[in-house]
């Protein structure tokens, strides 16, 4: 006999939901020995009065570091900040022994940048309807901590 499941929308960030979710994913994971998420990374790019004027949230996935969100002022772009921010990055999962990094960006924002950066393009999603193209990245570390 099949029970009834009721599917609640949650108005607002629910952490119990969050771990709820996170531990049933933990047990499947630890087949491999992994938790299901690893460390949470936050890096904020400050101005010389200590004002964030960009930054970089991410975290580690089954030994890939995902960057969640990147962004940098617009007075600031093109000066490098973007760069130190996603290198910083990439030195914390070489030295967290992880794979690579992936990540996402829109057609709009900055596909240049991560393919000048060494990423290289996995996927896309179409643009449909007037909904932007979405578009993944990835750098795939070797085991001497350079790029492949």
């Amino acid at each position: 006999m099949t029970e009834v499941i009721s599917i609640d929308l949650a108005e607002e960030e629910d952490d119990t939901i969050a771990k709820a979710v996170s531990a049933i994913l933990d047990e499947a994971a630890s087949a491999l020995g992994l938790a299901f998420d690893g460390r949470k990374v936050q890096l904020a790019a400050r101005d010389d009065v200590g004002q964030i004027v960009g930054g970089l949230i991410g975290a580690q996935l089954q030994r890939w570091f995902y960057v969640k969100l990147l962004a940098v002022a617009p007075e600031l772009r093109g000066q490098g900040v973007g760069a130190r921010l996603l290198k910083r990055a990439e030195a914390l999962a070489r030295e967290d022994g992880l794979v690579g990094i992936y990540l996402d960006t829109f057609d709009f924002q900055a596909p240049r940048f991560y393919l000048r950066e060494g990423y290289r393009e996995i996927g896309r999603l179409p643009s449909v309807d007037g909904a932007p193209q979405r578009i993944w990245f990835m750098k795939e570390f070797n085991g001497t901590g350079s790029t492949t």
